[in-house]
């Protein structure tokens, strides 16, 4: 989401698009579902004003879709197996880089940074059953905070234009409590940290790769899709 959203009585429309967006995250309101703004803003015990507002954010998202009459909305299809692969190949170009990138440059390493978000989240995540919505938020802010200390803007708007992290975690929640992505994210930083670009790339390929095939169990049973990775980065 970009911008600030405004304040829309005694709840802002802040608010109600977190809410709105964890009920698509963890599909009560599913995949492809019109959605019905007068009961949802009674639900939510709101004017259709905030509920509106949020929708509109949520449509800049790629979550919900405006109908084909062009009067109302309906959330977004989940990926399809070639979709994720798609994405995930996608992301494997871009964070190799950027992760290489920002590991050479001691001025503007984000280690720091990234040790706190982990920290953040595991705090948060204590006692949560789904920690979904959690770990999207928390998973966008990582692999965000890397692309920011890139300093290339034109691979940060490419990469939260995908918003890939919202749709991979629609499938379901492949790593319940967060756990695996927390250990990958640390090795992650750590290599950051010690500025080992080669440490830092071997660590972003594996949490990438652990990713695609946590989230590829989402899809019956058989031959998985094979994720082209590519070979070591020569730039930095």
């Amino acid at each position: 989401m970009t911008g600030e959203l405004p304040v829309a009585g005694r709840r802002s429309t802040a608010e109600v698009y977190e809410e709105i967006r964890t009920m698509i995250l963890e599909s009560r309101i599913e995949p492809g579902e019109r959605i019905n703004l007068d009961a949802l803003a009674r639900d939510l015990g709101v004017s259709q004003t905030p509920v509106r507002e949020a929708v509109r954010h949520l449509e800049g998202d790629h979550l919900v879709v405006r109908t084909g009459e062009g009067r109302g909305y309906r959330t977004t299809t989940l990926l399809d197996r070639a979709g994720l692969r798609e994405l995930f190949e996608f992301r494997l170009l871009v964070d190799l880089w950027a992760v290489r990138a920002v590991a050479v440059n001691r001025l503007s390493n984000p280690a720091g940074r990234l040790a706190r978000e982990v920290d953040r989240f595991e705090r948060a995540a204590v006692g949560v059953a789904d920690v979904r919505r959690l770990l999207v938020t928390h998973d966008t802010t990582f692999h965000g905070e890397i692309l920011a200390a890139c300093g290339n803007d034109v691979a940060r708007r490419a990469y939260t234009g995908t918003h890939g992290h919202l749709h991979a975690f629609r499938l379901y929640s492949p790593d319940i409590d967060g756990t695996a992505t927390v250990r990958e994210h640390r090795a992650v930083l750590d290599a950051i940290a010690g500025c080992d670009p080669d440490a830092a790339e071997e660590a972003m390929r594996r949490h990438l790769v652990n990713a695609y095939h946590r989230f590829d169990t989402a899809f019956a049973a058989g031959d998985r899709a094979r994720l082209r990775v590519p070979g070591r980065q020569s730039l930095f």
